[in-house]
């Protein structure tokens, strides 16, 4: 059947969707509601599809369509809740259950008679890795059920006047609610609000003289001050005391008027430094070892720790962005693993995203971007040929969500790649105008065939775990709840190792990493893709900069269109036809 998926971005839950309906055989085209009504309605005329299904809407669609069309709407709440802020309400009520329901479009908000309808249990992590989990999974099961029951033709869905239905309406979860009081909020209060708020909209509030909308929130188990005041810094995130205890906060993003350049989200310490009364320079460091006891109630992008045989790295920044400090940070780290005698390490491990490659924001705040680029994208290149050149234990990555451009390329260098059922892999870059590297000529090609490399990198589509398997992108899938993929992660890892054949695997992945250096050195695949990469960064003209601060800026798509690559976008614009 021909679907058109109508989103405001084409986000986590909008590109899985698009990969598993197309895994089920649907002809499945995106829109995005970003530029007004007109693009939905003639992409509506030209397509005309036999269903329409919003996964994330900011406003409605043009009433024309919905009642000339079946449209199905996906609201991130159970039977009966409407508003704009399902989710943020669900958390900040500590429900240890919730749901998604699909629902026919009408002219009242999330009103519509149900096609179906997933619970699921609330985990207890931040909004937006709750969303792209747990939430994600649900609406996934949710809509595939509706679309089979359209498909079907007989069935009748349920309206929201039947006795069954609860109808309860959510205004708009607002920041007053947000609101910390730091001399009166305990810290398990403060860290509810922050992860209630995470990743969107943050939670207002000042420091050292600015308004600054804070994101991500840990606890810190040593560190005390006076409510409110900063006590320390770490790996660019900051640590801030509380009435009884203190927080980590990772990321801050600037008020649009505050008249910060950059007003996005990035690293605290770089928001700090940009403030007329910042001292964020003056805090004392608080290192940690990557090693930190596992009863350590304190924050950490990175860890290592050591079951037997086995070593599990694992890493989580947020937005699956990596700097170029967190890439020097990740790689001594696992230089730090290989000095351990195991014989299995496993990268990631843990739940949300894998990695998504360089940090974009911060390259956008950059003083200059191109060189900024050029330092982050070499530092994911020095950490990408450590793994390559690791011949003497098996290296496993282990993606307990998505994964994209360099940080696809990341996972592939690992000798095995495990993904849980529900993650989405991006092997691509062109959709921000790059070629990439990260080694991708050699380890794309490695595992699927030069020419399905070539179209995987050329088409730029979203890929689904399922389908990574068939391709050869993935080895193991792991079908599992997120909650639970670091602990099953952790069972298979250690029967690999106590596996007696795991020293022939690893004396024949030494002999065939000899073998590939001879018929074409690392170095050669390095120079080669940075070369094409260099030539982009260095260029004001070239695509990739006014892709990546529109990215970044959260600026409307040059294309409604999110499938269309930068190579297509300046096609178009060399027609004048842009929408």
């Amino acid at each position: 059947m021909d679907i058109l998926l109508v989103a405001s971005a084409f986000n986590s839950l909008s590109q899985r969707l698009y990969a598993e309906l197309s895994d089920h055989e649907h002809r499945v085209e995106v829109v995005l509601a970003t530029h007004g009504s007109e693009p939905i309605r003639a992409a509506v005329r030209e397509l005309r599809p036999g269903l329409v299904v919003a996964p994330m809407l900011r406003t409605a669609l043009p009433e024309d369509v919905w009642r000339e069309h079946t449209c199905l709407i996906v609201h991130p709440g159970p039977p009966g809740d409407r508003g704009p802020s399902a989710l943020d309400w669900a958390i900040d009520a500590r429900a240890s259950h919730w749901g998604v329901t699909v629902l026919q479009a009408e002219a009242a908000m999330d009103a519509g008679a149900i096609w179906a309808a997933e619970s699921f249990s609330v985990a207890p992590v931040g909004k937006s890795d709750l969303y792209r989990g747990e939430v994600t999974d649900a609406a996934v099961s949710a809509v595939l059920t509706a679309v089979r029951r359209f498909v079907g033709g007989s069935h009748k869905p349920l309206p929201q006047t039947d006795a069954s239905v609860t109808v309860v309406w959510r205004d708009a979860f607002r920041q007053e609610r947000r609101h910390i009081d730091w001399h009166r909020d305990d810290t398990e209060t403060v860290l509810h609000k922050l992860r209630a708020a995470d990743s969107q909209p943050g939670v207002l509030d000042e420091l050292l003289g600015g308004e600054v909308f804070l994101h991500g929130g840990h606890p810190e188990d040593r560190l005390r001050g006076h409510p409110g005041e900063l006590l320390a810094k770490r790996a660019g995130a900051v640590c801030r005391a509380t009435r009884d205890g203190a927080i980590w906060i990772p990321e801050l993003r600037p008020r649009k008027n505050s008249g910060d350049p950059a007003p996005f989200r990035r690293p605290a310490t770089s928001v700090l430094a940009t403030f007329a009364e910042g001292n964020a320079a003056a805090l004392p460091e608080a290192p940690l070892p990557f090693d930190v006891p596992t009863d350590r109630r304190t924050w950490s992008d990175i860890r290592y720790r050591q079951q037997g045989d086995v070593g599990f790295l694992s890493f989580s920044f947020p937005g699956g962005a990596m700097s170029t400090p967190q890439c020097r940070r990740l790689l001594a780290a696992y230089r730090f693993a290989l000095c351990r005698p195991t014989r299995v390490l496993v990268l990631g491990g843990t739940r949300d995203f894998f990695s998504n490659g360089i940090h974009l924001n911060v390259i956008e705040a950059a003083p200059d971007p191109g060189r900024e680029s050029w330092a982050n994208l070499n530092a994911m290149d020095d950490l990408v040929e450590e793994i390559l050149l690791t011949t003497d234990r098996l290296v496993v990555a282990a993606l307990g969500g998505n994964a994209a451009a360099g940080g696809a390329m990341l996972a592939l260098a690992a000798d095995e790649v495990w993904c849980r059922t529900g993650a989405v892999l991006n092997p691509h870059y062109r959709r921000m105008g790059l070629y990439g590297s990260e080694y991708w000529t050699y380890t794309l090609p490695r595992r699927v065939g030069p020419e399905q490399a070539e179209r995987l990198t050329a088409e730029a589509l979203p890929v689904s775990a399922a389908r990574a398997e068939r391709l050869g992108l993935v080895d193991r899938l792991v079908p599992v709840a997120p909650q639970d993929f670091a602990g099953e992660t952790e069972r298979l890892a250690c029967e690999i190792a106590a596996d007696p054949g795991l020293v022939r695997r690893i004396a024949a992945k030494a002999d065939a990493h000899a073998a590939n250096q001879r018929a074409r050195s690392l170095a050669d695949h390095r120079r080669a893709e940075l070369a094409r990469m260099h030539a982009v960064f260095f260029d004001p003209d070239a695509p990739y900069h006014a892709l990546r601060s529109a990215f970044v800026r959260k600026a409307p798509s040059l294309s409604p269109h999110p499938l269309t690559t930068a190579a297509d976008v300046q096609g178009r614009a060399v027609r004048g036809d842009l929408v």
